[in-house]
């Protein structure tokens, strides 16, 4: 992934009103990305946790979406993300929403799936050592295109509208 500042960031995120682009913050890491090794960059906002941003590269561009973190708790005893598919205890998988692109959005429709709560997938992919009893990892190079790829189906869904 090409490197970027904030203000590529904030111009990368495609269902934000300019409003809720001004309003986004990038966490202090974000300054020191390695990003020759990033395949795709996701954080919480450090000011207000319920509001967070994947951004993935699309035919050579940054395009990103803001989403929504669901609040409640989950009776489920573990769970497993749908970007990086890490099976990790049910407080770790959060139910993100993202507004849809275009006329939809407009709408007020959205599109949710479950991710890490903390969006470290792209670091969760590189573990070596299974998470949970029974899980099997593949290999890393494998696991990472998978991630990258389903991080970027999940963006092209969102917005696919718009």
């Amino acid at each position: 992934m090409r490197g970027m500042t904030e203000d590529d960031a904030r111009a990368a995120l495609a269902n934000a009103s300019d409003s809720e682009r001004e309003l986004m913050a990038v966490p202090t890491a974000f300054l020191i990305l390695d990003w020759d090794h990033m395949d795709f960059v996701a954080w919480r906002d450090p000011r207000t946790r319920d509001r967070a941003y994947l951004i993935v590269e699309l035919d050579g561009h940054p395009t990103g979406i803001m989403l929504r973190a669901a609040t409640g708790s989950s009776r489920a005893r573990a769970g497993v993300c749908n970007i990086c598919h890490t099976m990790q205890p049910a407080d770790q998988v959060t139910m993100f929403t993202a507004r849809r692109g275009g006329k939809a959005g407009e709408r007020g429709d959205g599109i949710g799936t479950y991710m890490c709560a903390d969006l470290t997938c792209h670091d969760a992919v590189r573990l070596a050592a299974p998470l949970a009893p029974g899980e099997v990892r593949g290999d890393v190079n494998h696991r990472l295109d998978g991630t990258r790829r389903r991080a970027e189906d999940f963006v092209r869904r969102v917005l696919e509208d718009a």
